[in-house]
């Protein structure tokens, strides 16, 4: 097996001398298939980076918080260096210490052999590589201005990427964080520093995976043996490790992998492995359980046709699903993504209160979508979630950060075809104009209450027969002059679990309940915020057939 691509990446920067620091974030917590191995097996990181990528050099020493340094290889060159045994823990004691180190061996390269320099160690350019692990918490963001340590730290090793005499060394640092963004600003924007993202395994690694699973959990991968194929594509977007993890429960418990399994299984591994940052949804329903919006399905309906025939020049980046609240946003893209076969990735609380943690939860999203295939992503009450240009100073410019790594992300066209990004809100005025242009946003669909006598009673007959509660096809006359005027989904849903309630306690009919029910019904939005909500609609409508004639006055 040949290295992967962000191994080669490194090779080339570091043998061209264009870089000697190497920033790795990403999916560095998982389990990597080893090069040249033809059982197929499986490592962490930092044993790839030993074992493969400096297995060459003369020394490797790793830095971690909890264990401090470690001679990870050439411990006879160590020893002929004279270096204590004792290596330091400390995290600033240990910066000082591999400074002092380098330093001397750019010393020792200078200086001249002579024969009395019986170790043979002087005059030579060794290669040395320093893997300092979890850097994001050795090297924080500061949260002062004036951290001095922590920026003096930082500030020792961006030293290593840019002073001459360390360019001239044969030497690797490898800084080790899982999110760029909860790295010191002093390493993470370091321009003489490589950035290397690791992704999650794409399809063709877990196939390749699932190839060495087979042999080392039989029991599990019984099913699947022959065909490694199915199992990967379908867990596309969760990790190595979790994939083992589940493997190796399987094989002890004997209970072999099923096809029908793979669908809750991804839906499990993915959200473990986003730390709850996403709810994964694979929709059951499709757009024949809308009722209405005929001209809004046909369009997402050629949408979805140019989709399956990977025809992505006329195929949006995203949609905004806009309206008064309760008109049933959340249930349409259910709907639009079972119609798709697609799963949903919602996006739920990525907001910390931490310095740098929002950002760093949003490119942990980032890197699971880009794993994930063809998926649908949704962003609720997308006012509030997505963040704004001139955010003020309220929130330490994070409301402002999130809006720059937002618009960046939707506007990424290597992402067409492969993420359908939908925004909801009932306020649609209150998202940034940026967000909501044609190349993040193209498709703005309206969203609007059942708004004549017939289709509110319809609307509200459907959702009753979810509940196995019989009323007439017909709008009964004793019922007309109580049929409310305006009615959402949301609202129709609780008339329908009311009619529920009086028929299982009451023991009357569904329409005796209804008529009930109506007698003092009250809308439960204000007429005037449906009325305000409702022009919002009208007037972020992408075509005006979107908007019934009753409502097109509203706008």
């Amino acid at each position: 097996m040949a290295h992967p691509d962000w191994s080669e990446t490194i090779k080339t920067q570091y043998l061209s001398g264009a870089a000697n620091q190497f920033v790795v974030y990403g999916n560095v917590s998982d389990r990597l298939l080893l090069p040249d191995e033809e059982s197929q097996s499986l490592g962490n990181l930092a044993d790839y980076l030993v074992d493969h990528q400096l297995r060459k050099f003369d020394l490797v020493l790793s830095y971690e918080l909890g264990t401090g340094l470690r001679i990870e290889s050439g411990r006879e060159l160590f020893q002929k260096l004279r270096q204590p045994e004792d290596l330091p823990k400390d995290p600033t004691q240990a910066i000082g210490y591999l400074d002092h180190l380098l330093r001397y061996l750019v010393n020792l390269r200078r200086i001249e052999p002579v024969d009395a320099d019986q170790q043979g160690i002087a005059g030579r350019n060794y290669h040395v590589g320093i893997i300092i692990k979890s850097a994001e918490l050795i090297f924080p963001i500061s949260k002062q201005s004036r951290d001095y340590q922590l920026s003096s730290m930082a500030s020792v090793v961006r030293s290593w990427s840019h002073e001459s005499y360390f360019l001239d060394q044969n030497m690797a640092v490898f800084l080790i964080s899982e999110n760029l963004n909860d790295l010191n600003h002093l390493l993470a924007n370091n321009t003489r520093a490589a950035r290397i993202e690791l992704e999650m395994p794409s399809v063709a690694i877990l196939q390749q995976a699932f190839v060495g699973f087979a042999q080392r959990y039989p029991k599990a991968m019984a099913q699947f043996a022959e065909d490694t194929e199915l199992p990967a594509a379908r867990l596309a977007g969760a990790s190595l490790a979790s994939i083992e993890n589940l493997l190796k429960t399987r094989e002890y418990s004997g209970a072999a992998l099923v096809e029908e399994d793979l669908a809750d299984l991804k839906k499990q591994l993915v959200e473990k492995d986003s730390q709850g940052l996403i709810e994964f949804l694979e929709p059951s329903r499709t757009l024949d359980d809308v009722y209405g919006s005929d001209a809004v399905k046909n369009w997402m309906r050629q949408d979805i046709e140019l989709w399956r025939q990977d025809d992505l020049e006329a195929m949006p980046m995203g949609y905004l699903f806009c309206g008064p609240v309760g008109t049933g946003k959340t249930y349409l893209v259910e709907c639009l993504a079972g119609e798709a076969g697609v799963p949903v990735v919602k996006m739920k609380n990525f907001r910390d209160r931490w310095v740098g943690s929002t950002e760093g939860n949003l490119e942990k999203i980032f890197n699971l979508l880009h794993a994930l295939g063809r998926c649908i992503v949704f962003i609720d009450e997308a006012d509030q979630a997505l963040g704004s240009r001139d955010a003020g100073s309220g929130d330490s410019g994070v409301s402002g950060r999130v809006y720059s790594m937002m618009a960046k992300e939707m506007s990424n066209t290597a992402n067409r075809g492969r993420i359908l990004w939908i925004l909801a809100s009932s306020r649609p005025d209150l998202i940034e104009v940026d967000l909501k242009r044609p190349g993040r946003v193209d498709v703005k669909i309206p969203l609007f209450p059942a708004h004549d006598t017939a289709g509110c009673y319809l609307l509200i007959r459907a959702l009753c027969k979810k509940h196995r509660l019989d009323l007439p096809k017909e709008c009964p006359e004793a019922l007309q002059s109580l049929i409310p005027e305006w009615v959402t989904p949301g609202a129709a849903e609780s008339i329908a679990m009311k009619v529920y309630r009086l028929v299982k306690t009451k023991g009357v009919d569904a329409e005796e309940a209804l008529r009930d029910c109506l007698d003092e019904y009250q809308n439960p939005i204000p007429r005037e915020i449906m009325e305000e909500q409702i022009g919002l609609a009208a007037g972020e409508a992408s075509d005006r057939d979107f908007v019934p004639e009753v409502f097109r006055d509203f706008a």
